[in-house]
């Protein structure tokens, strides 16, 4: 490994040196990085990541990003259940303590900011799916079975089409009741049928920071928009860590391949 090459791997920065029981990415032991009043919490990169290329083909491979990413996040719930935390972003990466260090100098009024934000406060996920209906009558129709094929197709095309459009009116209202219940409310982009693995679309996937306190009260609002919205299937998921309320952490290191020129430092997200 080159002098300039990426050697830690950013979990996330907290006030106060925690202990952590588990373990990195590839299973590697975690320690803190102390500057600035905060504690970063880093295990060593991977090899093979010493680079944006070399980052970036493990970042287009399914099974790697889902094994780091769950290994990354162990990390940061551990920290979380400790107290406030910023999580970093999967894939964020620097190149020594002293860049790290330099990070935390530079930031730490936007970083404690943060964790004053998110501290005694928890994110809950929700997400709604359009809700599945009855199948179409059979059509009836003088002509042979390829029109009636056609028609019961066109109908069943309409059926969805119009619960589509349902769902997403419904989605927008349960996020606009779900947010006047948050301290802060996020939309992430609507995941893919191959991510997430459920037949229906999704149109809704909603962040939201909840103080630890109202978390029960939040779970039955959740439940209660699910039966009043008809039209949309709702998922609660969570707690997370705050991952989609707190801000980058620094800026992307340079590519040790390429020093002049950007880095990929930051190349995840939240779970």
């Amino acid at each position: 490994m080159s002098d300039d090459a990426w050697r830690l791997w950013l979990h996330g920065v907290a006030r106060d040196q925690v202990p952590v029981a588990v373990a990195g990415i590839g299973d590697a032991p975690v320690r803190a990085v102390r500057a600035a009043g905060l504690c970063a919490y880093v295990s060593p990169a991977p090899t093979g990541v010493s680079g944006a290329g070399e980052l970036r083909a493990h970042l287009e491979d399914p099974a790697w990003v889902a094994r780091t990413a769950f290994e990354h996040h162990r990390v940061v719930a551990e920290l979380a259940a400790a107290g406030p935390v910023v999580p970093a972003g999967l894939a964020t990466v620097y190149r020594d303590d002293t860049r790290l260090a330099a990070t935390l100098e530079r930031y730490a009024t936007g970083l404690t900011g943060a964790l004053d934000r998110v501290a005694g406060r928890t994110e809950w996920g929700v997400k709604g799916y359009v809700r599945r209906g009855p199948a179409p009558e059979p059509a009836t129709t003088a002509g042979g079975s390829g029109t009636a094929y056609l028609e019961r197709r066109r109908a069943e095309l309409t059926a969805r089409e119009h619960r589509h459009d349902d769902a997403v009116r419904d989605a927008d209202a349960v996020h606009a009741a779900l947010a006047r219940r948050a301290d802060a409310a996020h939309l992430h982009a609507p995941q893919d049928r191959r991510l997430t693995g459920e037949p229906e679309v999704m149109v809704l996937n909603g962040a939201y920071l909840v103080q630890d306190a109202q978390a029960e009260a939040f779970a039955a609002a959740v439940r209660t928009l699910g039966a009043t919205y008809p039209g949309i299937t709702l998922r609660l998921t969570g707690p997370w860590p705050p991952y989609s309320f707190v801000p980058s952490i620094g800026t992307p290191e340079p590519d040790p391949a390429h020093p002049a020129g950007g880095g990929l430092a930051h190349a995840g997200g939240a779970p």
